[in-house]
């Protein structure tokens, strides 16, 4: 069934998922993309999926739905720099997503974020983002096409989860009382994304975040677990902050919990990974799908 034409900007790992999962659903896909002769644009083109490169408006052109994934920098969002008169122009346009961060809400003290919580972010990369999501909220109105504004939570799936971690010997049990973190599993960005074009309504917020947010040092225990490996030892945060990298301590300077029911309301969507424990399960299953399939 033809469902419209998504345009997704961006082949990053959340963009890569969005469209694997809409071609599966049955829309028409293109991915522009900076690197067109890279191996995963170019096995996406051989599912049937049209691969363009950054710079050409035409792929514009025929878009009823346009997905950006690509981060801002200092100079603001890079598709409406370089296509914001495309965009306008387009004709067949009637719904813009832009996957943003639940960094934008800022330190909670752990306290809960919704959907109609106020944006306060404590961190550059999270302000550059609310800019961001204001410059896409101001094209959308100009076009006349819904818009959401997708704020994710901490992104993991197959090849990024702590299940890596754990194998790899980096994983660290870190104790901090109090701290959690709230998650979301990559297919249940692409399900989000699905669900969300399926029931446009004018502007929104919508959180991609599971069900369930919790400390890290619990994540790393249950990919322990389900390894077969005896976890690793715990280790205070203040004695284990001495070593993380100014990126990683930003991360740990902010405490929050996302919800997500307005988002389930206004969408029909429900995570395939309500917890940590059904995503590393999920993953560990299709690893050794793979692997059987090899042999």
């Amino acid at each position: 069934m033809d469902r419209g034409h998504l345009l997704v900007c961006g082949l990053g790992y959340s963009g890569g998922a969005v469209v694997r999962a809409a071609r599966v659903a049955g829309w028409q896909v293109t991915v522009v993309t900076r690197d067109p002769a890279r191996a995963e644009a170019r096995a996406l083109a051989q599912g049937g999926i049209g691969v363009a490169a950054f710079a050409e408006a035409a792929a514009f052109a025929s878009a009823t739905h346009l997905l950006a994934t690509a981060a801002p920098d200092e100079a603001g969002d890079p598709v409406l720099a370089a296509h914001e008169r495309a965009i306008a122009a387009a004709p067949a346009l009637r719904w813009i997503g832009y996957l943003s961060t639940t960094g934008v809400y800022g330190d909670r003290g752990g306290g809960w974020v919704d959907e109609s919580t106020a944006p306060a972010p404590g961190q550059e990369r999270s302000r550059r983002r609310l800019v961001a999501e204001q410059a896409w909220e101001s094209v959308a109105r100009r076009r006349g096409a819904a818009l959401d504004l997708i704020r994710l939570a901490g992104i993991y799936g197959p090849g990024r989860s702590a299940l890596d971690d754990v194998r790899a010997g980096r994983a660290r049990r870190v104790i901090k009382p109090g701290h959690a973190f709230s998650r979301i599993h990559v297919a249940d960005i692409a399900d989000l994304a699905l669900a969300a074009m399926a029931r446009p309504n004018g502007v929104r917020v919508l959180h991609g975040a599971d069900d369930l947010p919790a400390p890290s040092a619990e994540v790393i225990a249950e990919a322990a677990r389900l390894l077969g490996v005896p976890p690793p030892p715990e280790v205070p945060f203040e004695e284990a902050a001495r070593s993380m990298s100014p990126m990683a301590l930003s991360f740990w300077a902010e405490n929050r919990k996302v919800a997500n029911a307005i988002t389930k309301a206004a969408t029909g969507w429900t995570p395939r990974c309500p917890t940590y424990r059904e995503g590393l399960a999920a993953i560990l299953a299709e690893e050794r799908a793979e692997d059987a399939a090899q042999q």
